[in-house]
């Protein structure tokens, strides 16, 4: 935050203008805490039917239908809130309270869990487990978007990096590399329309134009119908694994040269999708606005409820059924409620919002400053 210096004749008022300041600084937007729930929620429904869609075309309709968005409208969510100005002490505490020390938790776990469940005996914190790619996700967009924004055209770049990995082998899931990669354009996206304007005049925009969300329900509509009446195809060439943005094009079947023009495509749609869904989301208070500050506790938590569904295998053949997709989408939903409850919130606070004060040494707050004019440190000012 910005700090207003009062002119000298209103210096005895700058007691009282400062707290009204920070606090209108903190105010939270309806529309990104509801747009935050219905993105993990559509993260926990995923997950949960994913095992059906080996079996059900229509599991796997639904699955394409929300894996062609959702993890990008979460990209671009995080980068519209993030700060590509240079670090200050803060900023870089917060990613090590926010994701390293979360990460190492919650790997930990997971680590503890397979071994009781599978007798796997390996913890290896370089291939993140299910969920938690994108924590470390988050930690490289952090790290690189002060450098991207000194660039002049870093959405550019940005796309250029996520077409280009998919050539590249060698980059693979380690530290969530090759996905981080892949979904970057979608974060600088985020970052760039927050600059830009974009949604602000949005908003204001789509309040008093109900046609807009007429468009917006009939993009929505039209991608649902291209998957349903191409089912069979989109299953044969496994499409699915295309918007994991993790894979190589070899690994995916596809070494064409024009493979990097399926993934330019696919993002493409993936905005395009992400806008329509984001026009439809309800911009003022509703029963799910609450919700939307615990959306970190919904994600990591939700997949130790899936995990026993998922390895009993109990989400196949006959139990694939269309009654048990619906059962599965509105368990999810459930899920996604209760997981945002403040109770949930409470009892697991210590874990995935962890408050290490001992790791740090004590610094002053604003900027780290050096005298180092290059990594090595071998020229100084």
């Amino acid at each position: 935050m910005t700090a207003v210096t009062p002119p000298p004749t209103a210096a005895p008022a700058a007691p009282r203008t400062a707290p009204k300041a920070k606090t209108a600084a903190k105010e939270r937007v309806p529309f990104w805490d509801n747009a935050r729930f219905l993105c993990v929620a559509l993260v926990v429904i995923g997950h949960g039917i994913q095992r059906l869609t080996s079996d059900s075309n229509n599991a796997l309709i639904v699955y394409l239908f929300i894996y062609a968005f959702h993890m990008p409208a979460f990209a671009i969510i995080s980068g519209y809130f993030s700060k590509p100005g240079p670090p200050g002490v803060r900023q870089m505490t917060k990613v090590i309270t926010d994701i390293i020390v979360p990460y190492v938790i919650m790997e930990s776990i997971w680590t503890l869990v397979q071994y009781l469940v599978e007798g796997k005996r390996e913890f290896n914190p370089t291939q993140p487990s299910w969920t938690l790619w994108f924590l470390l996700a988050l930690g490289i967009f952090r790290l690189i978007l002060p450098y991207l924004a000194l660039l002049r055209f870093p959405l550019l770049i940005a796309l250029a990096a996520s077409v280009g990995v998919g050539y590249l082998g060698n980059v693979d899931s380690t530290f969530s590399l090759s996905r981080a990669i892949g979904i970057l354009p979608f974060f600088i996206l985020g970052w760039k329309a927050k600059e830009w304007g974009i949604v602000d005049r949005w908003r204001g925009v789509v309040e008093h134009t109900w046609w807009l969300r007429g468009v917006a329900a009939a993009v929505l509509g039209a991608w649902l119908v291209v998957v349903v009446v191409n089912i069979q195809f989109w299953r044969d060439i496994d499409l699915r694994f295309w918007f994991f943005y993790d894979d190589s094009y070899t690994a995916l079947g596809e070494d064409q040269w024009w493979a990097g023009l399926v993934r330019l495509g696919l993002i493409g749609l993936a905005v395009l999708l992400t806008a329509a869904f984001f026009m439809l989301i309800p911009r003022g208070d509703t029963w799910i606005t609450g919700f939307g500050s615990a959306t970190m506790y919904v994600y990591l938590l939700h997949s130790f409820i899936l995990y026993p569904l998922r390895e009993t295998g109990i989400l196949k053949d006959e139990h694939a059924s269309a009654t048990w997709l619906l059962s599965m989408i509105l368990a999810c939903i459930a899920i996604s409620i209760a997981l945002s409850s403040p109770l949930v919130r409470r009892i697991f606070r210590p874990i995935i919002e962890p408050k290490p004060r001992w790791l740090f040494v004590e610094q002053p707050e604003g900027p780290m400053r050096s005298s180092r004019t290059d990594p090595t440190g071998s020229r100084r000012s």
